[in-house]
């Protein structure tokens, strides 16, 4: 199941249309939609916003709003100490399986060595 997300608009006889987060796929040859959350008292240029990132355009986000920039590192030191990590065969010592916890323990022991 190939899944869409979208925003549609939803008339009402009587009252301000609603505005609703819906997943679409096709079943054989029915198109099926599942709601997903109401949008209804969003403001317009939030719902606007949604709609131009489920399209794939990311341009109408601001991408440093809110958030300023402390520190930065270069990719490479990281790449390098993780390299060699996985070089020694040390990530096996913490867990034989990958899980969340050894990828958080390798992350930590790559931020202490830089």
């Amino acid at each position: 199941m190939d899944a869409v997300m979208y925003v549609d608009t939803v008339p009402n006889r009587n009252s301000r249309p609603a505005i609703l987060l819906r997943e679409g796929w096709r079943e054989g040859s029915r198109t099926r939609k599942r709601t997903l959350a109401n949008l209804t008292d969003w403001p317009p240029a939030q719902v606007e916003a949604w709609r131009a990132v489920l399209r794939g355009d990311f341009s109408t986000l601001a991408p440093s709003a809110g958030f300023a920039m402390e520190r930065t590192r270069p990719h490479g030191h990281v790449a390098a100490v993780l390299g060699t990590l996985r070089r020694l065969h040390l990530e096996p010592l913490l867990a034989t399986r990958r899980c969340p916890e050894r990828d958080a323990v390798v992350a930590m022991l790559v931020a202490r060595i830089i």
